[in-house]
Protein backbone atom coordinates (compact mmCIF):
# COMPACT_ATOMS: atom_id res chain seq x y z
CA UNK A 1 0.00 0.00 0.00
CA UNK A 2 2.48 2.09 0.91
CA UNK A 3 4.24 2.14 -2.92
CA UNK A 4 0.69 2.35 -4.12
CA UNK A 5 0.49 5.54 -2.02
CA UNK A 6 4.29 7.10 -3.49
CA UNK A 7 3.32 6.09 -7.00
CA UNK A 8 0.05 8.56 -7.10
CA UNK A 9 1.98 11.03 -4.97
CA UNK A 10 4.69 10.97 -8.44
CA UNK A 11 2.33 11.04 -10.60
CA UNK A 12 0.09 14.09 -8.94
CA UNK A 13 3.51 15.93 -8.55
CA UNK A 14 4.70 15.17 -12.58
CA UNK A 15 0.97 16.47 -13.10
CA UNK A 16 1.75 19.76 -11.28
CA UNK A 17 4.97 20.44 -13.04
CA UNK A 18 3.17 19.33 -16.56
CA UNK A 19 0.65 22.33 -15.29
CA UNK A 20 2.94 25.03 -14.36
CA UNK A 21 5.45 24.54 -17.39
CA UNK A 22 2.31 24.63 -19.54
CA UNK A 23 0.43 27.61 -18.10
CA UNK A 24 3.88 29.82 -18.00
CA UNK A 25 6.22 28.94 -21.14
CA UNK A 26 4.52 25.91 -23.07
CA UNK A 27 7.21 23.00 -23.89
CA UNK A 28 9.71 24.90 -23.86
CA UNK A 29 9.44 26.43 -20.40
CA UNK A 30 8.95 22.90 -18.91
CA UNK A 31 12.15 21.44 -20.27
CA UNK A 32 13.84 24.35 -19.24
CA UNK A 33 12.66 23.88 -15.63
CA UNK A 34 13.26 20.54 -15.24
CA UNK A 35 17.04 20.59 -17.24
CA UNK A 36 17.96 23.21 -14.68
CA UNK A 37 16.50 21.55 -11.37
CA UNK A 38 17.83 18.22 -12.60
CA UNK A 39 20.91 19.19 -12.84
CA UNK A 40 21.57 20.98 -9.61
CA UNK A 41 20.10 17.66 -8.12
CA UNK A 42 22.38 15.61 -9.62
CA UNK A 43 25.32 17.33 -8.54
CA UNK A 44 23.72 17.14 -5.19
CA UNK A 45 22.54 13.10 -5.71
CA UNK A 46 26.54 12.47 -6.89
CA UNK A 47 27.89 14.17 -4.38
CA UNK A 48 25.16 13.51 -1.31
CA UNK A 49 27.42 11.15 1.02
CA UNK A 50 30.78 13.45 0.96
CA UNK A 51 28.51 16.55 1.67
CA UNK A 52 26.03 15.29 4.08
CA UNK A 53 28.84 13.89 6.33
CA UNK A 54 30.50 17.45 6.07
CA UNK A 55 27.24 19.25 7.08
CA UNK A 56 26.87 16.50 10.34
CA UNK A 57 30.08 17.16 11.32
CA UNK A 58 30.63 13.00 10.84
CA UNK A 59 33.78 10.68 10.69
CA UNK A 60 34.27 7.60 9.18
CA UNK A 61 35.19 4.71 11.52
CA UNK A 62 36.95 1.21 10.84
CA UNK A 63 36.55 -2.05 11.96
CA UNK A 64 39.69 -1.32 14.33
CA UNK A 65 38.24 1.78 15.35
CA UNK A 66 34.56 0.70 16.73
CA UNK A 67 34.56 -2.84 16.39
CA UNK A 68 31.28 -3.52 17.68
CA UNK A 69 29.50 -0.72 15.78
CA UNK A 70 31.35 -2.14 13.05
CA UNK A 71 30.16 -5.96 13.09
CA UNK A 72 26.94 -4.89 13.98
CA UNK A 73 26.30 -2.98 10.64
CA UNK A 74 28.12 -5.85 8.59
CA UNK A 75 25.77 -8.46 10.11
CA UNK A 76 22.63 -6.48 9.76
CA UNK A 77 23.65 -5.84 6.28
CA UNK A 78 24.65 -9.48 5.25
CA UNK A 79 20.97 -9.67 6.42
CA UNK A 80 19.61 -7.09 3.73
CA UNK A 81 22.10 -8.23 0.69
CA UNK A 82 23.78 -5.32 0.74
CA UNK A 83 27.25 -4.67 0.38
CA UNK A 84 29.12 -3.32 3.12
CA UNK A 85 28.67 0.43 3.55
CA UNK A 86 30.82 3.47 5.48
CA UNK A 87 30.12 3.66 9.15
CA UNK A 88 30.63 7.08 10.14
CA UNK A 89 29.68 8.48 13.67
CA UNK A 90 28.61 12.27 14.18
CA UNK A 91 29.49 14.12 17.51
CA UNK A 92 26.48 15.36 18.59
CA UNK A 93 24.46 14.08 21.69
CA UNK A 94 20.95 13.75 20.34
CA UNK A 95 20.43 10.35 19.76
CA UNK A 96 19.64 9.80 16.03
CA UNK A 97 21.08 8.31 12.92
CA UNK A 98 20.99 8.81 8.78
CA UNK A 99 21.66 6.86 5.49
CA UNK A 100 22.86 8.74 2.58
CA UNK A 101 25.10 7.45 -0.31
CA UNK A 102 24.15 7.65 -4.16
CA UNK A 103 23.53 3.59 -4.35
CA UNK A 104 23.96 0.52 -2.06
CA UNK A 105 27.53 0.07 -3.32
CA UNK A 106 28.32 3.81 -2.47
CA UNK A 107 26.28 4.07 0.59
CA UNK A 108 27.06 5.69 4.53
CA UNK A 109 25.17 4.57 7.38
CA UNK A 110 26.07 7.07 10.08
CA UNK A 111 25.04 7.17 13.88
CA UNK A 112 25.37 10.23 16.31
CA UNK A 113 27.43 9.74 19.69
CA UNK A 114 24.35 10.25 21.64
CA UNK A 115 22.63 7.20 19.79
CA UNK A 116 25.51 4.93 21.32
CA UNK A 117 24.87 6.27 24.61
CA UNK A 118 21.58 6.43 25.12
CA UNK A 119 19.91 3.37 23.18
CA UNK A 120 19.98 -0.33 24.04
CA UNK A 121 21.85 -2.44 21.49
CA UNK A 122 18.78 -4.28 20.49
CA UNK A 123 17.47 -0.78 19.86
CA UNK A 124 20.62 0.25 18.08
CA UNK A 125 19.99 -2.84 15.65
CA UNK A 126 16.38 -0.93 15.12
CA UNK A 127 17.53 2.16 13.91
CA UNK A 128 20.59 0.63 11.95
CA UNK A 129 18.68 -2.18 10.00
CA UNK A 130 15.92 1.29 9.15
CA UNK A 131 19.05 3.03 7.97
CA UNK A 132 20.51 0.22 5.74
CA UNK A 133 16.18 -0.70 4.46
CA UNK A 134 16.73 3.23 3.21
CA UNK A 135 19.98 1.66 1.71
CA UNK A 136 17.93 -1.00 0.37
CA UNK A 137 14.83 0.92 -1.05
CA UNK A 138 16.91 2.90 -2.80
CA UNK A 139 15.45 6.34 -1.45
CA UNK A 140 18.02 8.46 -2.31
CA UNK A 141 17.36 8.29 -6.04
CA UNK A 142 13.99 8.71 -5.06
CA UNK A 143 14.35 12.17 -2.76
CA UNK A 144 16.29 13.18 -6.06
CA UNK A 145 13.44 12.78 -8.71
CA UNK A 146 11.62 14.37 -6.25
CA UNK A 147 13.52 17.09 -5.72
CA UNK A 148 13.70 17.31 -9.34
CA UNK A 149 10.17 17.60 -9.85
CA UNK A 150 9.54 20.28 -7.06
CA UNK A 151 12.77 22.12 -8.20
CA UNK A 152 11.34 22.73 -11.85
CA UNK A 153 7.58 24.10 -10.11
CA UNK A 154 9.50 26.48 -8.12
CA UNK A 155 11.64 28.02 -11.01
CA UNK A 156 8.02 27.98 -13.33
CA UNK A 157 6.75 29.64 -10.31
CA UNK A 158 9.28 32.44 -9.80
CA UNK A 159 9.09 33.10 -14.01
CA UNK A 160 5.53 33.22 -13.82
CA UNK A 161 5.58 35.83 -10.98
CA UNK A 162 8.01 37.95 -12.95
CA UNK A 163 6.01 37.19 -16.14
CA UNK A 164 2.83 38.66 -14.39
CA UNK A 165 4.35 41.33 -12.55
CA UNK A 166 6.05 42.78 -16.16
CA UNK A 167 4.38 42.00 -18.90
CA UNK A 168 1.49 39.61 -17.94
CA UNK A 169 -2.18 39.73 -19.22
CA UNK A 170 -3.82 42.91 -17.26
CA UNK A 171 -7.24 41.00 -17.62
CA UNK A 172 -5.08 37.94 -15.55
CA UNK A 173 -6.64 40.04 -11.91
CA UNK A 174 -3.74 38.77 -10.56
CA UNK A 175 -4.53 35.07 -11.09
CA UNK A 176 -1.10 33.94 -12.54
CA UNK A 177 0.68 35.41 -9.45
CA UNK A 178 -1.55 33.39 -6.71
CA UNK A 179 -1.28 30.13 -8.95
CA UNK A 180 2.93 30.91 -9.01
CA UNK A 181 2.69 31.16 -5.41
CA UNK A 182 0.53 28.01 -4.70
CA UNK A 183 1.92 25.40 -6.67
CA UNK A 184 5.42 25.56 -5.53
CA UNK A 185 3.42 25.00 -2.04
CA UNK A 186 1.79 22.24 -3.42
CA UNK A 187 4.66 21.10 -4.59
CA UNK A 188 6.62 20.79 -1.60
CA UNK A 189 3.67 19.61 0.31
CA UNK A 190 3.28 16.48 -2.53
CA UNK A 191 7.52 16.06 -1.62
CA UNK A 192 6.80 16.30 2.08
CA UNK A 193 4.61 13.61 1.81
CA UNK A 194 6.19 11.31 -0.57
CA UNK A 195 9.57 11.56 2.02
CA UNK A 196 6.39 10.33 5.11
CA UNK A 197 5.42 7.29 3.29
CA UNK A 198 9.12 6.58 2.69
CA UNK A 199 9.93 6.15 6.35
CA UNK A 200 7.07 4.03 7.03
CA UNK A 201 8.24 2.08 4.39
CA UNK A 202 12.21 2.22 6.30
CA UNK A 203 10.04 1.38 9.38
CA UNK A 204 9.00 -2.02 8.03
CA UNK A 205 11.68 -3.37 6.12
CA UNK A 206 14.03 -2.73 8.82
CA UNK A 207 11.92 -4.59 11.54
CA UNK A 208 12.43 -7.31 9.01
CA UNK A 209 15.98 -6.91 8.79
CA UNK A 210 16.60 -6.84 12.42
CA UNK A 211 13.45 -8.92 13.07
CA UNK A 212 12.51 -7.40 16.12
CA UNK A 213 9.71 -4.56 15.03
CA UNK A 214 9.26 -3.84 19.15
CA UNK A 215 13.40 -2.95 19.60
CA UNK A 216 12.89 -0.41 16.40
CA UNK A 217 9.45 0.97 18.09
CA UNK A 218 11.12 1.28 21.37
CA UNK A 219 13.92 3.32 19.71
CA UNK A 220 11.75 5.81 17.80
CA UNK A 221 10.00 6.74 21.26
CA UNK A 222 13.65 7.40 22.59
CA UNK A 223 14.63 9.27 19.46
CA UNK A 224 11.68 11.29 19.68
CA UNK A 225 11.65 12.02 23.10
CA UNK A 226 15.46 12.87 23.12
CA UNK A 227 15.18 15.45 19.96
CA UNK A 228 12.74 17.55 21.89
CA UNK A 229 15.19 17.44 25.08
CA UNK A 230 18.88 17.67 23.40
CA UNK A 231 19.17 20.37 20.57
CA UNK A 232 21.21 19.48 17.56
CA UNK A 233 22.42 22.36 15.36
CA UNK A 234 22.23 21.15 12.35
CA UNK A 235 21.33 22.89 8.47
CA UNK A 236 17.53 22.19 8.12
CA UNK A 237 19.11 21.01 4.36
CA UNK A 238 19.62 17.77 5.71
CA UNK A 239 17.67 17.15 8.50
CA UNK A 240 14.90 15.15 7.04
CA UNK A 241 17.92 12.71 6.65
CA UNK A 242 17.68 11.79 10.04
CA UNK A 243 15.57 9.31 11.20
CA UNK A 244 13.68 11.42 13.45
CA UNK A 245 13.61 15.04 12.88
CA UNK A 246 16.75 16.41 14.65
CA UNK A 247 15.00 20.39 14.64
CA UNK A 248 11.98 19.38 16.62
CA UNK A 249 10.12 22.22 15.35
CA UNK A 250 7.26 20.90 13.77
CA UNK A 251 4.05 20.22 16.65
CA UNK A 252 0.81 19.64 15.86
CA UNK A 253 -2.39 20.30 13.44
CA UNK A 254 -1.71 21.96 10.05
CA UNK A 255 2.53 22.36 10.97
CA UNK A 256 2.59 18.60 10.74
CA UNK A 257 1.61 18.92 7.04
CA UNK A 258 5.18 20.45 6.36
CA UNK A 259 7.08 18.18 8.14
CA UNK A 260 9.51 15.18 6.35
CA UNK A 261 8.51 13.15 9.06
CA UNK A 262 5.54 11.26 10.22
CA UNK A 263 4.46 11.39 13.29
CA UNK A 264 6.36 9.08 16.20
CA UNK A 265 2.72 7.80 17.54
CA UNK A 266 2.22 6.76 14.22
CA UNK A 267 5.03 4.72 12.82
CA UNK A 268 5.52 2.98 16.49
CA UNK A 269 1.42 1.69 16.22
CA UNK A 270 2.55 0.38 12.59
CA UNK A 271 5.22 -1.06 14.03
CA UNK A 272 3.38 -2.82 16.72
CA UNK A 273 0.96 -4.00 14.43
CA UNK A 274 4.07 -5.66 12.81
CA UNK A 275 5.07 -7.24 15.80
CA UNK A 276 1.16 -8.83 16.73
CA UNK A 277 1.13 -10.28 12.90
CA UNK A 278 3.92 -11.85 13.39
Amino acid sequence: MNNVKVFGLMALLTALVAAVGGAVGGRGGLVIALVLAGAMNLFAYWNSARMVLRMYGAHEVSRESAPWLYEMVDRLRQRAGLPMPVVAVAPHAQPNAFATGRNPEHAVVCVTEGLLQLVAPDELEGVIAHELAHIKNRDMLLQTFTATLAGAVSSLGQNAIWSSLFGGDEEDGGGGIVFALLAPVAAGLVQMAISRQREFKADAVGAEICGRPLALAGALRKLDDYAHRIPMEVSPAVAPLAQVNPLSSFGGGVARMFSTHPPTEDRVRRLEQLARAA
